[in-house]
């Protein structure tokens, strides 16, 4: 059976621009055949830049997402002669998603759908999570995925928060066309071409009250599932003691070792809220066979070069910051075949083929993450209705929450939260702003100095 390969990465950029060549590197590090060319790319950001650019969006997040897509078509150079195109790229406030497809493959994209939810305070967007849809037409009918950045809660008390960040992620994550006018099937001529001004605005207005486009949410019966992002879930609910980095992992061959990062993931608050069925309902996750992504100190990121690996080979020292638990914030989920689908054919399950971190970059306390997957080139069928009583805890028929019929007013209400609060950060943390605001001052200052002069 013929396959197609996506290829996941998840990054916490911590508000800095990537180095592209650093970041070439390492891209397709988990890739089972380093030549063998993914066929879709999705790369998951997050903090993709200081709140006042991530907030206002358009031409401000140019120096933050144009080197992700340099860093794309280095990597691709090493890759057999292919080229990727960026079909489309969305942000919900500091959270980021681009889907790159390889050229050659773009005019089988049918279709394309958009989701953006904020989490954060007010539901504004310095956490949440923006997905992409897309039909994938194979012979006569049409592969659907289902893409999805995010980020949640902070802080290792907080995991009551991020049960809840996901709750309102199922809830207020729906999918519309990228043209309000565009439905599934007319949307083959309206698919966004590769962009190189990098000027037009990531958000775009909500289709008009008076609209009813189609809608779905996370969850839709015949998808594909990724949904990646720095998830914050911790290893302990309490912060550490001071004295608690000296048993935090360590490079060690043996995994019996006390210093193993193995001997952590036991208390990884993922795995045992998804086995209590409190997070990511349905989804599964490769085993984790790599250290803790995060939270790497000042010092390891001072010395974090392209030269440098990191540590897994060269038997070096892991540097933690010490105020944190080491965890696996930072994941990539997945949904597998239905029931109904695999009942007919039980070659037809997704396979992952390569989950790794990759090696720790200057820019940030987390380490990304990469995925590769194989999916059967075979549409997910709709299930008949006795298979729908088969397989009615299948969360792709019962979602754990129903969708939030305020979903539209609420995102349109915190994007207005957004502006403002983008504008007030760009005029008093950053420099431009600052400018600004002292050209204003200045001039303010000259108004009144002439009109005084005037009166007198």
């Amino acid at each position: 059976m013929s396959t197609l390969n996506p290829y996941v990465v998840t990054f916490n950029c911590g508000r800095e621009p990537i180095d592209p060549s650093t970041f070439s590197n390492h891209l397709f590090s988990a890739l089972p055949n380093p030549k063998t060319a993914p066929d879709i790319l999705i790369l998951c950001i997050q903090e993709i830049a200081p709140i006042a650019y991530s907030f206002l969006g358009g031409s401000y997040l140019v120096p933050y997402l144009s080197p992700f897509r340099h860093a794309v078509t280095i990597a691709a150079a090493s890759l057999k002669d292919v080229s990727y195109v960026n079909i489309i790229t969305r942000n919900i406030g500091m959270t980021a998603i681009m889907v790159f497809m390889l050229r050659d493959q773009t005019a089988q994209v049918r279709w394309l759908e958009i989701a953006g939810v904020g989490v954060g305070m007010y539901e504004m967007g310095n956490k949440g999570a923006v997905g992409v849809r897309m039909g994938y037409s194979i012979g006569d009918s049409t592969l659907e995925f289902t893409f999805v950045s995010a980020h949640l809660a902070p802080m290792e008390g907080e995991l009551q928060r991020r049960n809840q960040d996901w709750r309102n992620i199922v809830r207020g994550l729906v999918f519309t066309p990228v043209s309000p006018t565009a439905v599934r099937t007319n949307t083959a001529q309206r698919l966004p071409q590769e962009s190189t001004s990098d000027t037009e605005p990531l958000l775009q207005a909500s289709p008009g009250k008076d609209s009813i486009p189609p809608m779905s949410g996370l969850y839709t019966p015949r998808s594909h599932l990724f949904f990646a992002g720095d998830l914050n879930y911790r290893t302990s609910i309490t912060k550490p003691s001071p004295e608690a980095y000296v048993t935090w992992p360590q490079p060690s061959s043996n995994t019996h070792a006390k210093q193993h990062y193995s001997q952590l993931l036991p208390s990884d608050q993922l795995k045992g809220e998804m086995q209590a069925g409190k997070t990511c309902h349905g989804l599964q996750e490769a085993p984790v066979d790599f250290p803790p992504t995060y939270k790497y100190s000042d010092k390891a990121r001072s010395n974090a070069t392209s030269q440098q690996n990191d540590g897994d080979e060269d038997g070096s020292h892991w540097e933690w910051a010490k105020h944190r638990w080491p965890s696996w914030c930072d994941r990539i989920l997945y949904l597998d075949s239905p029931l109904w689908m695999k009942s007919k054919n039980s070659a037809v399950e997704v396979k992952v083929q390569g989950y790794q971190a990759l090696p720790l970059m200057a820019m940030s306390d987390h380490r990304p993450v990469a995925c590769s997957f194989s999916i059967p080139a075979e549409a997910i069928p709709e299930p008949s209705e006795e298979e729908e009583r088969e397989a009615k805890m299948d969360p792709r028929l019962a979602p754990p929450f129903g969708l939030n019929p305020l979903w539209m007013e609420q995102r349109e209400a915190a994007r207005t939260k957004e502006v403002m609060v983008g504008i007030g950060a760009y005029l008093g943390l950053t420099w431009e702003g600052r400018g600004i605001l002292l050209a204003i001052a200045f001039g303010a200052l000259g108004g009144w100095a002439v009109i005084r002069n005037v009166l007198q």
